[in-house]
């Protein structure tokens, strides 16, 4: 396979050989591909944090509804996670056991991520450990999104627009991103510079590790299919 085939995007979610065979019934495989997807998520996330140059454009959306509302950030980010949860209805997307861990381990691992992580001491340094954040949560979320075990709910939200409407997930993620970008800014959330550029990559990196995770674990008699071997997942 050349370079340029190797770093082609996903479009779609690949099968691989550790997709569970249903959505609360993992495979030990499918459960440990789940973890550890959902652990580099989480320190990616810690990344970002540690550097200090912006939160994620959800959490300026919680900081704007927060600033709006008599409501702590913390309930302002519930209430958007419910909201996002519902809208999971008309695009008929389905949780599992991947949604309920999606909040545990990555919250266990974004805690450890802050506690061993170093704060950058240059510029220079906060956007190489933004950058690295941006990646690691792409290639978790195509770790774990390709266990079939149910995505979390903001995933869930570009999961099943990718599957109703047929556009590419990475610019279903993309619009996702800047649409609540701007609506956590207009709400008086804050943004920076770290927040901008996972606004802007984070559709790209999520398509790449999609990609990475299908090439890594595909299914041998669908690896050879045109496109690279990504045939979608039944949602």
């Amino acid at each position: 396979m050349s370079l340029l085939a190797w770093l082609r995007p996903a479009r779609s979610v690949p099968v691989t050989r550790w997709r569970a065979p249903s959505r609360w019934s993992p495979a030990p495989v499918s459960l440990l591909v789940l973890v550890v997807g959902l652990g580099v998520f989480g320190l990616g996330e810690a990344c970002i944090v540690q550097a200090g140059l912006g939160v994620s454009p959800w959490t300026v959306l919680a900081q704007g509804l927060a600033a709006r509302l008599p409501i702590s950030i913390g309930a302002a980010t519930f209430l958007v996670s419910a909201v996002v949860l519902l809208l999971w209805v008309p695009l008929r997307e389905r949780p599992g056991l991947g949604t309920l861990a999606n909040a545990v381990v990555i919250a266990v691992a974004l805690q450890v991520g802050v506690w061993v992580l170093p704060v950058p001491a240059s510029a220079v340094a906060q956007v190489g450990l933004v950058l690295l954040g941006i990646a690691a949560v792409g290639l978790g979320s195509g770790l774990y999104l390709t266990t079939d075990l149910g995505p979390g709910p903001r995933d869930g939200w570009m999961t099943g627009l990718h599957q109703r409407t047929g556009w590419p997930v990475g610019r279903v993620r993309l619009g996702i991103e800047v649409l609540v970008l701007g609506l956590g800014w207009l709400l008086g959330g804050t943004v920076g510079v770290g927040t901008l550029l996972f606004a802007l990559l984070i559709g790209p990196a999520v398509a790449q590790g999609l990609a990475l995770a299908g090439r890594v674990g595909a299914v041998p008699a669908v690896a050879d299919l045109p496109g690279g071997g990504f045939p979608e997942l039944d949602a």
